[in-house]
């Protein structure tokens, strides 16, 4: 049996399916990652991405912020591929209970997914820092420079920047989701970037898949590894 049958086969027998992604999900939709060799980590910048997507950048240096967020982060027309409309699907005929992601792009809720847990937040969420009005991606992109609430405040991304917490709520979420799994796949991600990777260490189910090019720091404990682009391995899957 190769590996492509034994997850058809893992997935058969499981009824609790949590999917646990990361940037190499949506990488194959066209959108960037950080720490590959095309990386926008790999890439040269006034200052190092690390930096301006922190919190204290952003508020010292707002516009420059915005110029590299606007460019970099937000991919326009990006659309799902096979993984997000798989995962959609499962989730729609009750074999998956939810998807956690590291990603802020909000493919999988365009693809139909519901129960998304987005550790890090989504661009097509913003804040007005002085009154917390909402705004979405669109009115975000339609300002010039640093977008202004109409009552004179910075908006900001709903995205965590680094020096910021994760959203308590949301990573509780996730935890219970992880713990009630019967299967959980972790999908394109080298689960190195902490806190969201540590949940992963409260599965106590039956299966644990692991699905990405590189190795990560859970391989010995999983049940099956496959190292194949995660579109492809979602893309063949009969069920």
């Amino acid at each position: 049996m190769n590996a492509a049958e034994q997850l058809q086969e893992m997935i058969k027998q499981s009824h609790r399916i949590v999917f646990f992604g990361g940037a190499g999900v949506s990488t194959e939709s066209g959108i960037p990652d950080f720490r590959s060799a095309d990386g926008l980590y790999r890439q040269s910048f006034k200052y190092p991405p690390e930096t301006i997507l922190s919190n204290r950048f952003f508020l010292n240096h707002t516009a420059e912020f915005y110029d590299f967020y606007k460019e970099n982060m937000v991919v326009k027309n990006a659309k799902p591929n096979a993984a997000h409309w798989k995962l959609a699907e499962w989730e729609q005929n009750g074999k998956l209970q939810a998807v956690i992601t590291q990603n802020i792009d909000g493919l999988h809720q365009l693809a139909g997914s519901k129960n998304v847990l987005e550790l890090h937040g989504s661009i097509h969420r913003n804040h007005c820092m002085l009154c917390r009005k909402s705004y979405t991606l669109e009115e975000l992109e339609a300002q010039m420079g640093v977008p202004h609430c109409v009552c004179g405040g910075i908006i900001k991304p709903d995205v965590v920047l680094y020096e910021e917490p994760l959203d308590t709520a949301v990573l509780k979420a996730a935890v219970q989701e992880i713990t009630q799994a019967d299967m959980l796949i972790i999908g394109g991600t080298s689960l190195s970037v902490y806190p969201a990777a540590g949940i992963v260490q409260y599965f106590q189910g039956k299966y644990l898949v692991l699905i990405n090019r590189d190795k990560t720091n859970r391989d010995q404990s999983a049940d099956l590894i496959i190292r194949e682009p995660i579109a492809q391995v979602f893309g063949a899957l009969r069920a």
